[in-house]
């Protein structure tokens, strides 16, 4: 019996002093306390002896100097010889953002404090107005079917009215011409506009990202700054910036476009200057752009410039119409408008004053465009898919009840409901994360390892919401012309996936292969230490990190164990919880799973897991899932917690949850070492894996609330445009639903007369007369149902052409389109 005590004694002593992160003295304490325990109750037994030489240990560890010989220094030597170094792309790349709530997440033990410390959604009057004005009459400018179909290409007075009203330099600050607008207000205005054209969408989108107006803003000289950013911010110049090519895509190691140093003419003089070579594809407003970023590797062979001869990679700004620059033809990516297409140069001389930033900024091109990747990718892409995902949900919830089979209205079939479930979850929860997101960038950070979870995982969830909207629509939904509000999503979001960083690439090199190195609290210094060339000064840094990471990686083990043997009972979560009080349980004890794995995966892979793409890509999975929790639970406090939306949440975080605990499961049924995934599996899994997806009922009511609540279905689809015009493709569907709702009880009483036998419904016969012959209905309530019948009608068809002009570009506007007005 005084062996269980003793046992027990040192599992919840360690336990404790693990999650306080206590000192090794405490640890020879807790050892000695049963050792002496053990003394007492049985004398010198064995476990006396290895509990008494344990604390002797510790003890010794305690004293500064031993420990440092005789522990830290063999490990900073032995570190320093497996560890891979860090590339100069790869440090860059990881030096360019910030860290913020990913490293809460990471730690094991989230601070909620700063989950709440994000702002809550806030627009300026000016950008509200701009919303709601300019950016509500591009959208109602736009002809979608005219511009993927017909041109294939924005039309001019498309681009005019985004040059006038400034939507091009929504990222430039006032002081230099631009709109000076917050991430918030760009994120939610290129949203709008995607749910109504992907392709005008683009053209907003890529002056606003990752392109030469930020570059100049945050690098440029004194002199790039005052010519080029008031011309950018008004149109007057069209930006591109060319970065991929042939063989180097997300490899920039292997981009073979480059400058030398070298003396040339320009302007009638000889000055220094830099010859050029390049070959570069898919470059978004490439064949429209008056003015192109340029991202290449620069070589001084001559050493005119100092003593190093590859000087790395640079970016510079050239006019589209300078001498040897090419302009190429169009790429058509997936069929969609937006211009798109290639360009090259060869032996283009450029003077050194166009490199972004001058002389000074030799080099640091990669640092550049990461430093704005980390912002500009959590901005474009994620406003666009929640857009599309909310648009989708919209549009699909309208038709689900307007749409009837087998005498009811297919929103109501349990199929139906299904697949709208997934599309309600994914609007609430991508819109919970984009709002996040957006509002950390405008609070100044740059959120690298977010950035990417959220880029890989928007537009995945985006996908699946178009799918399950062209599934729902069937037929409806696959014919194209002028009435399909449908196939632009459809065709766009390929594309989506595939640009700013592929999924794949994203999802298992990018997201966690970087983010444990970034968003680890020690990992990354303690790489920097070893790698520090003065090996003293590195050591001296190194040594408190050690015994730092040591109590973090107790803290992880015990600690999960802790909280999943008492299914996160006592897991932390933030005072004023309220009802969600348990999701912030849930939530900290997912976080202490996720460290504890994540930390021993680094540790047992170091390098090697770059290779390993399949666990990389499971915890990158892991984090997101993490990450999206922390977001809704965000959201609903920052809605003002409405009671009627627990079910949204609850439906959203055990959906989580189950996805979250089935990566990790699949990362420890598949991991390196057998061994350590059986003890991981114990520690992570003392009981199994028990977590499931929500329950059927759970999904019945957040469809049952957003169909039947009108309120609901406006804040799950808030910021895409809504039309009520019944000539426009969307329009007629708010039209003919709000009909609907008014005329139900209207509609009730001729459905059971036809039923009962009192009406006949067929072709060639007006049953509605009949109807109002019969008594049933008043003249006015047969007429608005004739009128509904017609408005339902002109919902459900599909456009026809004729023969001869579906060969080619199709002209015609259709036949049964969406485009007339019914009376």
């Amino acid at each position: 019996m005084i062996y269980l005590i003793a046992f027990a004694l040192i599992i919840v002593g360690a336990i404790f002093l693990s999650m306080w992160r206590a000192p090794i003295l405490a640890w020879a304490g807790l050892f000695l306390a049963t050792s002496l325990l053990l003394l007492f109750s049985s004398g010198f037994s064995l476990c006396f002896f290895l509990l008494a030489a344990l604390t002797s240990l510790l003890g010794l560890f305690s004293i500064d100097v031993v420990r440092s010989n005789h522990f830290a220094r063999p490990a900073f030597n032995a570190i320093e010889k497996i560890i891979p170094p860090v590339s100069d792309t790869e440090r860059e790349a990881l030096e360019g953002g910030t860290v913020g709530w990913d490293a809460q997440l990471f730690s094991g033990q989230p601070d909620y404090e700063k989950l709440r410390a994000i702002s809550p959604i806030h627009l300026s009057d000016e950008e509200q107005a701009f919303l709601d004005g300019p950016t509500e009459r591009l959208c109602e400018m736009v002809n979608d079917w005219q511009v993927r179909s017909q041109d294939k290409q924005v039309p001019d007075e498309i681009w005019q009215y985004i040059k006038d009203n400034g939507f091009l330099g929504m990222l430039i600050s006032k002081e230099h011409g631009g709109l000076g607008f917050s991430a918030q207000a760009q994120s939610l205005i290129l949203g709008k506009v995607a749910s109504r054209s992907p392709d005008v969408s683009v053209i907003v989108m890529v002056p606003n990202s990752l392109g030469p107006g930020e570059l100049i803003e945050k690098f440029g000289t004194k002199e790039q700054i005052e010519h080029y950013l008031p011309r950018l911010a008004k149109g007057k110049e069209v930006p591109c910036f060319a970065l991929t090519g042939p063989t180097s895509g997300s490899d920039a190691a292997t981009m073979r476009d480059i400058g030398v140093v070298c003396k040339g003419m320009h302007d009638g003089q000889e000055v220094t200057g830099i010859k050029l070579n390049w070959e570069k594809r898919y470059i978004t407003l490439g064949p429209k752009a008056s003015l192109l970023g340029l991202a290449f590797r620069l070589f001084d062979p001559d050493q005119l410039l100092g003593e190093q001869e590859d000087l790395g990679i640079t970016l510079a700004l050239i006019p589209t119409t300078h001498n040897g620059v090419k302009i190429g033809d169009r790429h058509l990516p997936n069929g969609c408008a937006f211009p798109n297409g290639p360009n090259e140069g060869k032996d283009v001389f450029i003077p050194l004053d166009w490199i972004i930033g001058g002389k000074e900024r030799v080099g640091q091109g990669w640092m550049m465009l990461m430093s704005c990747l980390a912002a500009g990718r959590a901005i474009s892409l994620p406003s666009s898919s929640t857009a599309a995902a909310k648009a989708m949900l919209r549009f699909t919830t309208a038709y689900g009840q307007i749409r009837n089979q087998f005498g009811i209205p297919i929103a109501k079939m349990e199929g139906i409901e299904e697949r709208l479930a997934n599309m309600v979850e994914t609007a609430y929860v991508l819109e919970a994360a984009r709002a996040m997101t957006a509002s950390m960038v405008q609070g100044g950070e740059k959120p690298a390892v977010i950035s990417a979870l959220l880029k890989y995982q928007s537009t995945e969830w985006a996908r699946r919401a178009v799918n399950d909207a062209m599934d729902i629509h069937a037929g409806r939904g696959i014919c194209d012309g002028p009435a399909n509000y449908l196939q632009a999503a459809y065709q766009s979001m390929p594309v989506a996936i595939t640009v700013e960083g592929a999924n794949i690439l994203t999802r298992t090199l990018i997201t966690f292969a970087q983010g444990a190195l970034r968003s680890h609290p020690f990992l990354y210094s303690e790489v920097q230490a070893v790698q520090d060339e003065d090996k003293e000064q590195g050591f001296a840094a190194f040594e408190p990190l050690l015994y730092e990471h040591i109590k973090y990686s107790l803290a992880n083990i015990f600690g999960s164990l802790f909280h999943n043997i008492t299914f996160g009972t006592f897991a932390h979560a933030p005072h004023r919880a309220g009802n969600i009080t348990k999701w912030y349980r849930a939530l900290s004890r997912g976080s202490a799973n996720f460290a504890l794995l994540s930390d021993v995966t680094v540790a047992l892979l170091g390098g090697a897991l770059k290779m390993r793409q399949r666990t990389s890509g499971r915890l990158a999975d892991a984090l997101s899932e993490l990450y999206f929790i922390s977001s809704i639970l965000k959201r609903y406090e920052d809605d003002g917690q409405i009671t009627s939306d627990l079910v949204l949440v609850e439906y959203s975080v055990q959906n989580a949850l189950a996805r979250f605990y089935g990566a990790l499961d699949e990362v420890l049924e598949n991991y390196p070492s057998p061994v350590m995934g059986f003890l991981l599996a114990r520690l992570v899994f003392p009981f199994g894996n028990h977590h499931k997806p929500a329950k059927d009922r759970l999904g019945k009511a957040i469809v049952k609330k957003t169909l039947n609540e009108e309120d609901t279905r406006n804040r799950l689809t808030s910021g895409v445009y809504i039309s009520r015009d019944e000539t426009d493709a969307t329009g007629i569907l708010e039209v003919t639903l709000q009909e609907i709702k008014e005329l139900a009880p209207v509609s009730k009483k001729l459905e059971t007369a036809i039923k009962n036998g009192q009406v006949r419904r067929f072709h060639g016969e007006d049953w509605f007369q009949e109807a109002v012959d019969k008594g049933i209905l008043s003249d006015n309530e047969a007429n608005r149902l004739r009128r509904l019948e017609a408005l339902t009608a002109k919902v459900i068809a599909v456009d026809q052409f004729d023969p001869k002009t579906v060969q080619g570009v199709t002209k015609s506007t259709g036949h049964n389109a969406a485009h007339e007005h019914v009376e």
